[in-house]
């Protein structure tokens, strides 16, 4: 965020209420995102995401990531997509990986899924870390230069009180829906669940 200081001269305050708004935005993208891929891969609507809400959280922090990690060298646009490629392979990889090895939880298999090309363990595959990377080009040459332009006549104390609720919504929705989680069926995200689907994914091809 130090660049974008830098630019804006905005203090810490309109800082954190700019991350917010892309955090959000970008946990909004992913869920439309998935809702539509699925919706080709699987053949039927299904909703995404570890919350109840129109987001996903590893887009929500990936936004983020993105923001703090790649905007600094946003003066090279192959800089940029490369350094996205990267920092979404090793979340992706990461936070599959701990999810499952941890919490025997799958919450994505690319070993079950359509155009897996290159795909790494079920937790990355090319065509997941090339969107990402097109992702990132899109959210660092239009999306923060757009808020950025748009926030500069805004009322600050308003937009600091929607970005609290905003905040404090995705906290609550994401704790709820875990709380929840726990207390209804999760084998299809099951280790054993995610070996049979493989299984029968090898059987039909």
């Amino acid at each position: 965020m130090h660049l974008i200081q830098q630019e804006t001269g905005w203090n810490t305050v309109q800082l954190a209420d700019l991350l917010i708004l892309i955090m959000v935005s970008s946990g909004v993208f992913g869920f439309i995102y998935e809702e539509l891929f699925y919706k080709v891969d699987l053949g039927y609507w299904t909703k995404r995401g570890s919350s109840f809400g129109p987001w996903i959280p590893i887009y929500v922090f990936g936004g983020a990531a993105y923001t703090f990690l790649v905007y600094p060298f946003k003066a090279s646009p192959l800089v940029v997509f490369g350094l996205c490629v990267a920092v979404s392979g090793i979340m992706e990889y990461v936070t599959g990986m701990v999810l499952y090895e941890f919490f025997d939880t799958r919450l994505w298999d690319y070993n079950v899924e359509k155009w897996n090309y290159g795909n790494i363990n079920g937790y990355v595959c090319l065509r997941s870390v090339l969107f990402f990377g097109f992702s990132g080009l899109f959210l660092i040459y239009l999306v923060i230069p757009l808020y950025i332009r748009l926030l500069q006549n805004v009322n600050w104390n308003i937009l600091t009180v929607i970005c609290g609720v905003l905040a404090a919504a995705f906290i609550i929705d994401c704790t709820a829906y875990q709380i929840v989680d726990k207390r209804k069926d999760t084998s299809q995200n099951s280790k054993e669940y995610c070996k049979i689907q493989l299984s029968h994914k090898n059987l039909s091809i």
